[in-house]
């Protein structure tokens, strides 16, 4: 495929700013290695998505000239990237070995039951999508679990499990 057409396609998947945000990353890089840009790329995808969709693995995978497959083994090995929609409030409970040992299976039962939502699923209300998550590096602070992938809560008791839920709805109907 050519320049002209690659160009063309990749202006249908996505916007000149989005293609200005990748233009930035690949900026950080030599020329011969923009493929390291491929996580910060795929990050912009999902901040302005939410998700990354198979178009946009294809689309990303033409702009740094690198196999389709290769892009999707990224966004498939990082739990951060998300490959379908998901809730407002995605909740990555640890449920490694030592989180376990301290709570964190049953912190994500609770938080199942308090949703009415399975693992893996997402609310009715499409607020919260709850997903087990590996070591997070914070076994000491079991039950440990992220809240979008930015902020991690420690030491998860019911009772701040239930605090938490209330304040991100609370957080939710505010910001409406």
């Amino acid at each position: 495929m050519n320049t002209r057409d690659a160009h063309a396609i990749q202006a249908q998947v996505f916007s000149a700013e989005v293609l200005a945000r990748f233009d930035h990353e690949l900026a950080k890089y030599p020329a011969d290695q923009k493929q390291s840009a491929v996580i910060a790329c795929l990050s912009i995808i999902q901040q302005i998505q939410g998700f990354i969709s198979p178009e946009s693995e294809k689309g990303l995978a033409q702009y740094l000239d690198m196999p389709v497959m290769a892009v999707h083994e990224v966004s498939t090995f990082y739990n951060m990237f998300n490959l379908q929609a998901v809730g407002r409030f995605k909740i990555n409970v640890c449920t490694n070995l030592p989180c376990q040992l301290r709570g964190g299976q049953q912190a994500l039962q609770r938080l199942c039951d308090k949703l009415q939502v399975e693992v893996g699923g997402t609310s009715a209300d499409g607020l919260f999508t709850l997903q087990p998550g590996e070591c997070m590096g914070a076994c000491a602070d079991a039950p440990v679990l992220l809240v979008n992938d930015r902020s991690m809560c420690s030491f998860m008791s019911n009772d701040k499990l239930d605090l938490m839920i209330d304040g991100l709805r609370q957080a939710a109907k505010e910001s409406l």
